[in-house]
């Protein structure tokens, strides 16, 4: 699938994003994290085809396991719009269900294997 310009948000509107991204191949990870989180991800797109419009300041960090992959979530809504990769720090993700326009429950996804990834036991 071709590449477009999505803009993106969380829940209540305080982080607002856009990014040059394809939808397919849409992914579910089978890591700790994103078992519990259940998002749907974007293909990985480079660091500088994520761009935050609106919200810095209310993104908050969650990592874990080695520190390495960088979570973000929305302080007021708990929404995960993205997250830089644990495989390629310069390279990051989207959440599709957070595009505007995209219907995340339409697209077929495959499954990640970043329980795989772990250093620790169920993470």
């Amino acid at each position: 699938m071709n590449e477009s310009l999505y803009i993106g948000s969380c829940h209540c509107g305080a982080v607002r994003f856009q990014v040059r991204t394809a939808l397919l191949p849409a992914a579910r990870c089978n890591c700790s994290l994103c078992r519990r989180r259940g998002a749907l991800m974007s293909p990985m797109v480079p660091a500088e085809d994520v761009t935050i419009l609106q919200g810095q300041e209310s993104l908050a960090l969650y990592q874990f396991n080695t520190h390495t992959a960088r979570h973000f979530f929305c302080k007021t809504c708990g929404i995960y719009p993205f997250h830089q990769t644990r495989k390629d720090p310069k390279m990051w993700r989207v959440n599709l269900g957070c595009l505007e326009g995209v219907d995340a429950y339409a697209l077929e996804a495959g499954i990640n294997d970043g329980a795989s990834l772990s250093v620790v036991e169920d993470a």
